[in-house]
């Protein structure tokens, strides 16, 4: 037996067979600098931490090595590389490289070249922020460019915890990302868009085609306004302004929307708002219904355990009279926004001059009167509210004979393609271990990595779904139905169970791929000739 070794491959060949292609190893020792006595350089080691992370092996960077321990290395690296080389020394320093060369610098580099060798669509570009919890005492660093790792607004619903902010930018074709940047903290999403709109002004302007800038509600401020006003921008407008309640309740009167497809319709106009023409779109679909009768409905159910509350301690009173009754329960109603007042009964109360029990002779003092009420759902009320929660304004300063107002729907419900690539990111299985790192400058790197990694994971997702269209062919999903359009990480699970078997007889290697199934081979195929190579199957 010791001359038979069974290493794990599963999907990881084909990550690492994307990474050569894309030429990552490359692209990273060419800006960062190369110790001669160093035996895996720098991309190596980033493509290990990358291999790590799309292995969902949720383990810390010093455990590296146990997760290669048992991985054919020859096929993911190159011959002479060893499990014990990506240790947690070698990582570190790598990461602090890539914090002397600069994350961000290093990454929009990458990314650069990523999209001009796929032909990824530059026109829409989606912006948004999430935040990292962290754990431990991060002291601030003298090095300027590291970031401070502190308390602030956190997504995640961790105030107790210290964080680090990570703003994306992805392309709408694929999701692929093309900017990635770390901010503190503490850092607002306000600041954050005020900085990245600046820093788009060159870039758009340069682009040989019209680039467009969409993210969410966050974008668009009076502070901000200046930063858009030369960017052609979409973004959702704050419910927070009172003009957007106006625009909608106008929409909803007029009734005058139009169809965008079977489930959602829009009503557009024209206005100046911030000192900028604008064209706004009231924009109302089935999903967002849906949503807004889910929310309504809660809130009238909080409401209604609220006024019970209030009726209660209301009809606990006494009153000098029926007018001062009326008046007080008038005075709760008011604040009610989704019930009414169905019935009243003013009870009289007879106060007598002196003590004891009162005979018939006894002189009253005076008349008091308790109210007791009951409420009823106010279903006008209630049917506007779903109506106007249904609805949301998008704004944009781009002009209809550029994108029409159907074409800017549809590119705003692309923006989740970079929510989506949070929810990768942070994925529990993903690189979230390998947060516990001391330094504030490492963990800039590792971010800048974790994107690496959804870098890669989105363009092999892209090429997949382009060839299987262009194939026509389609795989199996969860419940076992044709698509054309899987996720990557379906496909990670579709393609577990793959080893190399090494066997050692006189002297001779052999090597040998088990456990593929027909499934399994249709899809390495679709990633073409150096994939079928690493996993020992003819390309046709």
């Amino acid at each position: 037996m010791e001359n038979v070794r069974v290493e794990r491959l599963d999907h990881l060949g084909l990550i690492a067979s994307v990474i050569n292609d894309l030429g990552l190893v490359s692209l990273i020792d060419a800006r960062l600098k190369l110790d001669d006595q160093e035996a895996l350089t720098s991309g190596e080691a980033i493509k290990a931490m990358i291999l790590g992370g799309l292995g969902f092996a949720n383990r810390p960077l010093s455990l590296t090595p146990q997760f290669f321990a048992n991985k054919p290395l020859d096929l993911l690296f190159r011959p002479g590389v060893e499990a014990t080389m990506l240790n947690r020394f070698k990582l570190g320093r790598t990461l602090d490289k890539v914090n002397t060369y600069g994350s961000d610098l290093l990454f929009s580099e990458i990314a650069l070249a990523v999209c001009q060798q796929e032909a990824i669509e530059p026109r829409f570009n989606h912006l948004d922020t999430t935040s990292f919890s962290l754990t431990g005492d991060y002291v601030p660093e003298s090095d300027q460019q590291a970031i401070a790792i502190t308390h602030g607004y956190s997504k995640d619903h961790r105030p107790d915890l210290k964080q680090a902010v990570l703003e994306l930018m992805v392309s709408q074709d694929g999701g692929v990302p093309i900017v990635s940047k770390t901010w503190d903290g503490n850092a607002s999403d306000s600041q954050i868009f005020q900085d990245r709109a600046q820093a788009l002004l060159s870039t758009f302007k340069d682009s040989p085609t019209p680039r467009y800038l969409i993210a969410d509600s966050k974008l668009y401020s009076k502070a901000n306004a200046a930063h858009l006003k030369p960017l052609s921008f979409m973004t959702r407008i704050p419910e927070t302004l009172k003009i957007v309640s106006q625009v909608i309740s106008q929409a909803l009167q007029e009734d005058t929307r139009q169809r965008v497809d079977d489930t959602t319709r829009y009503h557009g106009l024209e206005l100046c708002h911030y000192g900028r023409a604008q064209r706004w779109l009231v924009v109302s679909s089935e999903a967002a219904m849906q949503r807004a009768e889910n929310s309504v409905s809660k809130a009238c159910q909080r409401e209604f355990e609220a006024i019970e509350k209030q009726l209660f301690h209301l009809q606990a009173q006494c009153f000098e009279s029926q007018e001062q009754a009326q008046a007080a329960l008038a005075t709760r109603s008011r604040s009610w926004r989704y019930h009414q007042v169905a019935t009243t009964e003013l009870i009289e109360h007879k106060r007598y001059a002196g003590k004891g029990r009162p005979s018939a002779k006894t002189p009253i003092k005076a008349i008091e009167w308790q109210i007791r009420a009951q409420v009823r759902p106010d279903v006008e009320a209630i049917w506007r509210q779903k109506q106007h929660k249904g609805c949301f304004v998008l704004g944009s300063n781009i002009e209809a004979k550029a994108l029409s107002d159907e074409e800017v729907i549809v590119a705003y419900k692309a923006q989740s393609q970079v929510e989506g690539g949070f929810r990768f990111l942070k994925d529990p299985l993903f690189f979230v271990s390998s947060l516990f790192v001391k330094k504030p400058i490492r963990i800039q790197g590792l971010l800048m990595v974790m994107t690496l990694a959804l870098l890669v994971y989105s363009v092999a997702q892209r090429r997949l779904r382009q060839e299987l269209a262009r194939q026509k062919e389609s795989l199996p999903n969860q419940i076992n139905q044709p698509t054309q359009r899987p996720t990557l990480r379906w496909i990670f699970q579709l393609l577990e169970g793959i080893n190399r078997v090494r066997l050692i007889v006189q002297d001779q290697v052999h090597d040998l791929i088990e456990g593929l199934n027909e499934v399994q081979i249709k899809i390495l195929r679709l990633f073409g000739q150096e994939v079928c190579q690493i996993y020992q199957i003819s390309s046709g």
